[in-house]
């Protein structure tokens, strides 16, 4: 089943070629560190986001539609781009990190292909390394094909490299990527992420 999987996958990528995860390796964590981001991947997968204040939750709606709109060309289907957004936003804050950075990220590694496998391995909509399910979870890579599980080992992930960088978001973006001290992937992904921010025009807009 893992083996048909991969192979599905690694025929898209090759339709697709937008797989960009670079030369990652696995990381030496304490037990500590380990046991924790365990705990932060086991929690429970992605729910409909939660408001006690209605004007959040209209910002949150008026996000969706926004970026709806933006990522009309890459998914066609209304339905599976508001499930990925829905998702993305609720990861993304649980983590810590913009949504929008998420989306950048995910542009630059799989071009928005939940199928893709890189030439090192790494899988789905944010190139999580087979590696990790190994450290941090059931040691089964073919989850990483599954959109909520692939997206809440990679925000895990990317969490966990800005604290070890002291919020240093060019450094962490380097590891998460195994190119640490090189620009071209952070400045790839921070480009990304501004196409991704939403200004408050757009979405006034989006909320008529």
């Amino acid at each position: 089943m893992m083996w048909r999987a991969l192979l599905l996958g690694l025929a898209l990528l090759a339709a697709c070629g937008s797989a960009q995860a670079g030369a990652q390796r696995e990381p030496d964590l304490s037990p500590a560190m380990r046991a924790a981001l365990s705990g932060q991947i086991a929690e429970g997968l992605a729910q409909t986001p939660q408001f006690s204040d209605p004007a959040r939750l209209v910002g949150y709606l008026m996000w969706v539609a926004a970026e709806s709109t933006r990522l009309r060309q890459r998914i066609p289907n209304r339905l599976v781009r508001e499930n990925l957004l829905q998702t993305i936003w609720y990861e993304a804050t649980r983590a810590g990190l913009e949504p929008a950075l998420v989306l950048g990220l995910i542009q630059v590694e799989s071009g928005f292909n939940k199928y893709a496998i890189s030439r090192a391995g790494a899988i789905g909509l944010m190139q999580v390394m087979p590696f990790w399910t190994h450290l941090l979870g059931s040691g089964n890579p073919e989850q990483l094909l599954r959109m909520r599980v692939n997206l809440r080992y990679g925000c895990v992930i990317l969490r966990h490299y800005i604290d070890q960088e002291h919020g240093n978001l060019f450094y962490a973006l380097g590891r998460y990527n195994g190119s640490r001290g090189q620009s071209a992937y952070p400045d790839a992904v921070l480009s990304a992420r501004r196409r991704w921010e939403v200004p408050a025009r757009e979405l006034q807009l989006a909320g008529r």
